[in-house]
């Protein structure tokens, strides 16, 4: 947060600011109380974050937000004038969490005073049955709004990645000239150098022709809804979105908890997708992948991405031997434990563990690092797993 000094001495800054951390509490220590900007900003960070439980004289912290709609879109107002975006999305988060605000969430006027981020579509998302007609159309507006947000940052450079490894993926044995691919055949021709001359005569080119608009590689993307999955399902979505828009790749997007949906018919509106989901409820992996699998016709060019925390409420032994059979068969199969910027939530070690013996290590993957993944996968090379130690 950026405020203004309100003294030019070091010492009394430090002693501002420390008091605005602390929240002027009697054991806070700085003896510092606060008057205009800094004051209402305390103000609103008390109202989230103050104790309620043993009121102090002045402005010491007692949260209040009170339970009604116009205070809370006041609050939302005050953080929006006082806080950057990214700190303000952190302190909708929290107000939801700890004041229990959820179900002022389906109040229209509340809605248009949130900061929408994906965290807040994951909030409305698990809320869609309980909301009223009145509601919906404003909730819709805030989703797409996110969506919109989210095609405009990844949609570009995932097409441009995934159209390179396309191309380098059909690979020719005579290529033109544009098409030939000089790492390799260097590599592949050092036996040929004429030191003389400082060159390399190539005997064999190695090359890869450009993708043609023919169906190239099939993408199945099956998607834990789980509640705590609710940032990796935006994120899924949007990109299911994108692959779908590439003529040289065929793409089916699979939701599932205990039951499965298939939402492919849906693809072409992100937001339409997300509102056929349904946060919450169990897992049932192994009769997603079942269904998965009964979709693969190409299995030498199908790459399935498995995006769960893999708390397997189905049958363990039989999931874990489908994606063995998978694999088998020539599947590039992908297991995400997250895909979100978040890094990875709660998952389950043990099923984690029996996945990488089986060559299909898991891991949380950012967005940003998807279109790189999906590059890998494709072209059947090693995936870009991201060091977390």
């Amino acid at each position: 947060m950026t405020t203004e000094p309100i003294t030019g001495d070091p010492a009394q800054e430090r002693l501002r600011r420390w008091r605005l951390v602390l929240g002027g509490e009697q054991a806070d220590g700085t003896g510092c109380a606060l008057s205009g900007r800094d004051a209402a900003m305390d103000g609103t960070l008390a109202a989230l974050y103050g104790k309620g439980d043993r009121p102090q004289p002045g402005r010491d912290r007692a949260a209040g937000l009170g339970a009604s709609a116009p205070s809370v879109v006041r609050w939302l107002g005050d953080i929006r004038r006082y806080f950057p975006s990214s700190v303000v999305q952190v302190m909708q988060r929290d107000a939801i969490d700890r004041l229990g605000l959820s179900a002022l969430l389906l109040e229209p006027e509340m809605l248009e005073a949130v900061e929408a981020d994906v965290h807040l579509v994951g909030t409305l998302l698990s809320l869609d049955k309980a909301m009223p007609e009145t509601t919906k159309e404003t909730a819709r507006a805030v989703v797409r709004k996110v969506v919109e947000d989210l095609e405009k940052r990844l949609a570009t450079r995932t097409r441009a990645t995934l159209t390179g490894a396309l191309d380098r993926s059909a690979r020719v044995s005579r290529p033109r000239h544009h098409d030939i691919d000089w790492n390799r055949t260097i590599a592949a021709n050092l036996k040929h150098y004429l030191p003389e001359y400082r060159t390399v005569v190539p005997e064999r080119l190695i090359g890869y022709g450009r993708a043609a608009r023919s169906v190239k590689k099939e993408v199945v993307l099956c998607i834990d809804q789980s509640g705590s999955m609710a940032a990796s399902v935006v994120h899924a979505s949007v990109f299911g979105a994108v692959l779908a828009s590439m003529r040289s790749i065929s793409t089916r997007l699979v939701v599932f908890d205990t039951a499965v949906a298939d939402l492919t018919d849906q693809l072409d509106d992100p937001v339409d997708v997300l509102f056929g989901t349904q946060l919450g409820g169990g897992t049932d992996i192994n009769r997603a992948l079942a269904y998965c699998q009964s979709q693969i016709t190409r299995p030498a060019e199908t790459v399935v991405v498995l995006i769960s925390d893999l708390y397997e409420g189905g049958i363990r032994d039989e999931m874990l031997k489908r994606v063995a059979a998978m694999k088998a068969s020539g599947v590039q199969f992908v297991a995400l434990l997250a895909l979100s910027d978040e890094g990875a939530p709660a998952y389950d070690r043990e099923h984690a563990a029996a996945l990488a013996a089986l060559g299909a290590p898991a891991f949380a993957c950012t967005p940003d690092l998807f279109p790189e993944v999906m590059a890998a996968a494709l072209e059947k090379r090693p995936l870009p797993i991201p060091d977390t130690t």
